[in-house]
């Protein structure tokens, strides 16, 4: 099972303790340095520099340079996160990923193809709803250069997230508290509030955390389900490559050189709350019926121990 190979590894409470640290300092301190410095020099003043940050530093650089040095904060967060699992724990990239004896791409592969095909559905439909509330904002050298970081850039974004929440955090806290439900409520949560400081809430409210909490739950049960990190790894990168590509803001997180721009006035209500209570059970009944998902009680909150016979499970 996908927790319970963390105890073949270095998995004393202190560890984790440690690599969370480690990991916290590469994301948010190291990482943080290329885009620090881009915006003092698109300043030149402390005062400015200072005001700009209160607002991510968006609005003093292009849009595809700010994303690109974003995404480095997460790049370097991955980098504390394979650092910790090598030196700290002992622990291989493959058995982060998942219980198989390799790492299934074919997963990864259909989730992206899923989710990128149901959103890129939703976009047409809501197109064909309102269409002018869509404003065409294609320029084709911008746009390129948004794609090619995307296309490479982002999916490290999203796996970091990945790794660090369901990867790291859920073994980690599934070997310490001996079972599956905690991690994957802290978790969950966790992935939540990891969002709770972007505009989106700021715009929208706290109701706007329904969403990021249920994405984070929906992430959870498919890898504790799937005995690995593959149908999430291609879920989160698919869903953020295509929101960046396709559809931008002027309060969204991260504001992009999308094809279109969205001018409606933002609301919160039951579109954020039906994806979370209809889609996303759907999403669950599909990768359910795909790949042969049994035993959901034990899978989700079953416990998992080690006796002095070995790793074993109830």
């Amino acid at each position: 099972m996908y927790i319970k190979q963390a105890f073949t590894f270095e998995n004393n409470w202190w560890r984790y303790l440690i690599g969370v640290f480690i990991i916290f300092i590469f994301w948010q301190f190291f990482g943080a340095v290329p885009l620090m410095i881009a915006a003092f020099m698109n300043t030149n003043d402390l005062n400015e520099f200072m005001t700009a940050a209160e607002t991510n530093f968006m609005g003093i650089m292009d849009a595809n340079l700010f994303l690109f040095l974003a995404i480095l904060t997460f790049v370097s967060g991955l980098i504390g996160v394979l650092i910790t699992i090598r030196f700290i724990h002992n622990q291989s990239l493959k058995s982060l990923t998942t219980a198989r004896e390799k790492v299934d791409w074919r997963r990864i592969g259909f989730a992206f193809a899923l989710v990128a095909t149901v959103n890129i559905i939703f976009f047409i439909i809501g197109y064909f709803i309102e269409p002018e509330v869509l404003q065409f904002n294609f320029n084709a050298i911008p746009f390129l250069i948004l794609a090619l970081i995307s296309i490479f850039l982002l999916p490290l974004q999203t796996s970091f997230e990945e790794y660090f929440f369901r990867g790291y955090l859920m073994q980690g806290l599934g070997v310490i508290f001996k079972n599956k439900w905690f991690p994957l409520i802290f978790t969950s949560v966790g992935f939540g509030l990891l969002h709770i400081f972007n505009p989106e809430v700021e715009k929208l409210g706290y109701i706007s955390m329904v969403y990021y909490i249920g994405t984070g739950f929906l992430l959870g049960i498919i890898t504790l389900m799937d005995d690995g990190l593959e149908l999430a790894l291609g879920f989160h990168a698919a869903n953020n490559i295509i929101a960046a590509m396709l559809v931008t803001t002027d309060w969204s997180v991260f504001q992009t050189d999308a094809l279109f721009i969205d001018t409606s006035e933002p609301t919160a209500g039951l579109d954020i709350i039906l994806p979370v209570l209809i889609l996303y059970p759907i999403y669950l009944f599909i990768f359910a019926k795909k790949y042969n998902w049994t035993n959901w009680k034990e899978k989700l909150f079953g416990s998992v121990y080690e006796d002095s016979e070995g790793v074993l499970e109830e």
